[in-house]
């Protein structure tokens, strides 16, 4: 049930890999999709407008949640190619209880301070009560979405992205019946669509489980390997966290520029949510091949192979800039009709911001496939650190067009804060990749025993 990627032609591996993987992402994405097309459609315009209003918070929280999930399975990652399971399968017993404890540290914070953040995002008041209604369920949700995701990653680590694409099919479905019937036939609030959300992602989770536990021998685990261990944690930490910070380190830029749109009226902050919805799809390719490549990497440092580090970032390069330019097209020429998804036509003025936002961005995207492919390459190579460097970066240019470019452009500055983001970001990244691999390459002419050491501390 497994997958080794440290042997083989490189993209037809990578490829039968991400397929799966983006389909599940589709379905991940349904479930926000699906919130806002029946909130937007049974409830209304403003009830839309309050879910796209907790869009940064709910990146700044899950974003750290799930990052951290996906940092905790690269070590697993490098573990796997290496072939040393016994390692292996210690490392993600001591990934569950780290992201156990982080877990419940992070739904008691988030659950405490979600109406306080919101007050202070200047969330506009006709909207501020649906937006906490939302999100303060999907907060209390966040052990349910840290433990399928962490199961999804440790999957994906071991060469698997086709198990959770199945159980997020069915979940999806459940999502979207359980929306209908309380919002649409009970007439239940949009607290409703976060208690469909965070109820399909549960079930994912346990069909994962199950799943894992009847399929997978290689994860039959040992007293021993069981056994907590701080040295692992310590590991496992210094990969997770940067990792969940880069996150929300971003998320924080864009909690700012919400702020900035809040201030802007309702009108506009539906035309950012709608926008954002429809990114989400287009995003889609290039996040699932970002994940690609940080399996593909992770695998390979295990083994040692920087030739094929290097081929497959140059596949994942090129791949990326071909997709970005046809959906940049898309989005420029097919923007006001994938708006009419979620908003009424007659919202003309929702509409035409919408159209404005997605040409100004569209043009960015492959300074995005870049960002991407290199910030989740360097992740599996274990270097974790310049990923969170660039999330610096990317928080500053959007602090600043949310601070000082509003005043003064207003909607104009918006629409260019994540391509100002993407390039920042691009600055420190491209260079820091060869970088990286000239520091590989003078770990891979040590003795074996060296480079394996090297590559288990990692």
């Amino acid at each position: 049930m497994t997958k080794d990627m440290t042997k083989g032609n490189p993209f037809p591996i990578m490829l039968s890999f991400a397929l799966p993987l983006f389909l599940g992402n589709v379905f991940q994405q349904l479930y926000n999709i699906i919130d806002s097309v029946v909130v937007g459609r049974a409830i209304g315009a403003n009830a839309l407008a309050a879910v796209g209003a907790t869009v940064p918070l709910n990146f700044l929280i899950l974003g750290f949640a799930m990052g951290l999930c996906s940092g905790l399975c690269i070590p697993v990652a490098q573990r796997f190619g290496a072939g040393d399971i016994p390692a292996m399968r210690a490392y993600i017993a001591n990934a569950a209880y780290l992201a156990s404890v982080i877990g419940v540290i992070i739904t008691v914070i988030a659950v405490l301070f979600t109406r306080p953040t919101l007050e202070l995002l200047n969330t506009p008041p006709e909207i501020i009560d649906d937006a906490y209604d939302f999100i303060v369920v999907i907060f209390a949700g966040i052990p349910s979405i840290m433990f399928y995701n962490l199961l999804a990653g440790i999957l994906r680590a071991l060469g698997d992205s086709k198990t959770p694409l199945y159980f997020l099919v069915v979940a999806c479905i459940i999502n979207a019946v359980a929306d209908i019937v309380m919002i649409v036939g009970l007439g239940m609030g949009v607290g409703a669509a976060g208690i469909a959300t965070v109820g399909a992602q549960t079930l994912s989770g346990f069909l994962c489980l199950f799943y894992m536990r009847k399929n997978f021998p290689v994860l039959t685990f040992s007293k021993d390997e069981l056994k907590p261990s701080l040295a692992r944690m310590k590991t496992l930490a210094s990969v997770g966290l940067p990792m969940a910070l880069q996150f929300s380190i971003i998320a924080i830029g864009s909690l700012i520029l919400q702020w900035s749109v809040n201030g802007l009226g309702t009108i506009k902050v539906t035309a950012v949510t709608t926008a954002n919805r429809i990114t989400q799809l287009t995003f889609m390719p290039l996040d699932t091949l970002g994940i690609t490549m940080a399996t593909y990497c992770g695998q390979n440092l295990g083994a040692g192979k920087l030739d094929r580090i290097r081929k497959g970032v140059g596949i994942g390069i090129k791949t990326g800039l071909v997709y970005s330019v046809v959906a940049g097209v898309a989005l420029a020429f097919l923007g006001q009709y994938m708006g009419m998804l979620f908003v009424s036509p007659k919202e003309t003025a929702v509409l035409n911001d919408l159209v404005y936002f997605l040409r100004i961005v569209s043009v960015a995207y492959p300074t995005l496939a870049v960002l991407l492919v290199i910030r989740n390459s360097l992740q599996g190579m274990g270097f974790p650190l310049v990923p969170l460097g660039a999330g610096l970066l990317e928080m500053a240019a959007r602090m600043f067009a949310a601070l000082a470019l509003v005043k003064l452009w207003g909607f104009f500055a918006v629409c260019i804060s994540a391509p100002m983001a993407w390039v920042g970001g691009d600055i420190l990244l491209i260079p820091a990749y060869f970088v990286a691999i000239a520091k590989l390459k003078k770990r891979f002419a040590l003795p074996s025993t060296v480079v394996a050491q090297k590559a288990a501390e990692s």
